[in-house]
């Protein structure tokens, strides 16, 4: 049994895990920025009980709700000046993927030059970043276990990775209370996610027996929650489905963690660029392609999936109720789009090898008007 596993995050999970473990915040400084998005910090209730426990442990902190969906370059900025400003010792994330990971960046930016960002990208930075706590509201990111950071470029629009072992968190606190506020809208779009993570991850070249015992773990809680929602399309989980999808999640962020993604996952960003489809459904959409083709390429392993995931119709039947993205693309779209996978590392981790040739084929037969 031979495996390589790197993961130096410590999770704290289960209800209330907050306040029952909050003195280990006090050994990573007496400031701290919390940064969140819009609304899930505060909806979700884990806002006021990061406040509440900052208060008892005698920690000063400064609110920063300056992230967005798809987080840009330039609101990690505002995060790591608003942490400089404040002398913070370390960042506390409250929120879904695009605010973890944003504070994984502007963790890392506030430590250095907050302007460096081709050094962020390159992962080159000189100093170690500050230390990052983050809380997740939503279920289906994994980004609270990975060492990977999705931004948004300012000027182009276009989504750009950086992946470094600095871009871990110091403390995770996992408590499935906090995405009950989440919509139905999102709440199907992470857990999509999060089935792509695991679903690509299952097939990758770097799957060995650990990280496919963390496959074992996501695909079932995830799929059985998809299957629940396609169901009934005009309810939510109720608290024990939410438990499911979170935890599902977090396992499946494992998976990513270990594996990388697939093709799903760039096309995806495309979709989300340039027709504002949810990141999550976004990749799901090319999922039924992948599947098949590991079918073909890898026979067995595929029919393990589907006994993991309550059998092969229902995993395509689920996928083609919760994705019903309707969209078309001229054949010169389709070729301007192409000219971005030459090279592209997601490719070679599919079953058989996928080709730009092979993308463009599957976006004609998908997309093309």
């Amino acid at each position: 049994m031979d495996f390589n596993f790197f993961m130096p995050v410590q999770v704290f999970s289960g209800e209330s895990c907050l306040p029952q473990h909050a003195g280990v915040l006090r050994s990573l400084g007496r400031r701290c920025l919390v940064v969140t998005g819009r609304h899930s910090a505060k909806a979700s209730g884990a806002l006021d009980d990061v406040v509440r426990v900052l208060e008892e442990q005698n920690i000063d902190y400064t609110l920063c709700p300056a992230i967005g969906p798809n987080p840009l370059v330039s609101q990690c900025q505002t995060a790591a000046c608003a942490a400089e400003a404040c002398r913070a010792d370390f960042l506390i994330g409250i929120g879904g993927g695009s605010v973890m990971d944003a504070v994984k960046a502007a963790a890392w930016l506030a430590a250095n030059h907050i302007g460096d960002t081709d050094r962020l990208f390159a992962g080159t930075l000189r100093h170690p970043p500050l230390p990052a706590v983050l809380i997740g509201t939503t279920a289906g990111t994994g980004s609270e276990v990975s060492a990977t950071a999705v931004l948004t470029l300012d000027d182009t629009g276009r989504k750009r990775s950086v992946t470094h072992p600095n871009c871990y968190a110091r403390y995770v606190f996992a408590d499935a209370r906090y995405t009950a506020s989440m919509s139905r809208t999102s709440t199907v779009s992470t857990a999509l996610d999060a089935l792509s993570h695991a679903v690509e991850g299952w097939f990758a070249p770097g799957c060995g027996d650990v990280i496919t015992a963390f496959g074992e773990k996501a695909l079932p809680l995830v799929s059985a929650g998809l299957r629940e929602l396609a169901a009934a399309p005009d309810t939510l989980p109720d608290a024990a489905g939410r438990e499911r999808l979170f935890y599902g999640s977090l396992w499946a962020g494992m998976v990513l963690n270990a594996t990388g993604t697939a093709f799903p996952h760039p096309f995806g960003y495309i979709l989300t660029e340039d027709f504002g489809v949810p990141h999550g459904m976004a990749c799901a959409v090319f999922l039924p392609a992948f599947t098949r083709r590991a079918e073909q390429y890898a026979p067995e392993r595929a029919a393990q999936l589907f006994a993991l995931c309550g059998g092969r119709d229902s995993y395509y039947t689920t996928l083609r109720t919760l994705t019903d993205v309707r969209i078309t693309m001229t054949d010169e779209q389709i070729g301007a789009y192409s000219a971005r996978w030459p090279g592209l590392k997601n490719l070679p981790r599919t079953p058989g090898g996928f080709t730009p040739e092979d993308g463009i084929a599957l976006f004609r037969e998908l997309f093309l008007a």
